[in-house]
């Protein structure tokens, strides 16, 4: 596999933001960890999405600006936010049950590796000393309705995430509706990995080159 080092893809914030168009009116969203949160940012205008985080709070706001955090104010992932108008705190047991109940619409996840058939392998690479614990991983793809994936096409080693098969201990079976990378957008359809959208300058046949499951257009 020959990597092209001229094509940039879009940035972690491009990503969230194609994440964040695809966020229907007035639905109900959990965000994950790392690029998952960047999505509360972009929100497009006139467009209510109400976003939910497993630590017990429902109308998570963007991040707040500097030296007005809240440090009593967090996400799930410990970092600073704002509630929106109308926001509520709950219980963390309450919060699982909303996710187990089926009363999240959506959830973006990071990845470390999604294959050719949808599976997630998100919490640990299986490594000695890798994070012990799936966390609400395994909650969040069983009982939100619709599963959007987002990472970057390649490791920082250069190899495919986007896979044929997850080496990686997996988060759920056949979860992933949708990836977003920083090369494209990737539709999970009933023929397989559809290429919705690709990055400036990548092509079909790059796109294919630097991916390990089969994609279609």
């Amino acid at each position: 596999m020959v990597i092209n080092e001229s094509i940039k893809g879009w940035d972690r914030n491009q990503m969230a933001q194609k994440v964040a168009f695809d966020i229907p009116d007035g639905t109900y969203v959990n965000l994950g960890i790392g690029i998952p949160e960047l999505v509360a940012g972009f929100v497009p205008a006139g467009r209510e999405v109400i976003y939910h985080t497993e630590n017990g709070l429902l109308g998570m706001g963007p991040a707040p600006e500097a030296g007005k955090e809240d440090p009593e104010l967090i996400n799930a992932g410990k970092k600073c936010v704002t509630a929106i108008p109308g926001a509520c705190f709950f219980h963390h047991a309450d919060s699982f049950t909303m996710i187990r109940g089926r009363h999240i619409d959506i959830c973006v996840l990071g990845a470390l590796q999604v294959s050719g058939e949808g599976d997630l392998a998100n919490w640990s690479t299986g490594e000695p000393g890798a994070i012990p614990a799936v966390g609400g991983a395994m909650d969040l793809v069983a009982g939100v309705k619709t599963i959007f994936a987002i990472t970057q096409h390649l490791t920082k080693e250069g190899e495919p995430k986007i896979v044929k098969e997850c080496t990686y201990p997996l988060t759920g079976k056949g979860v992933v509706n949708t990836i977003y990378t920083d090369l494209a957008i990737l539709d999970f359809t009933d023929k397989g990995l559809f290429v919705r959208e690709m990055a400036p300058g990548v092509t079909f046949e790059y796109l294919q080159q630097v991916t390990d499951a089969t994609l279609y257009q």
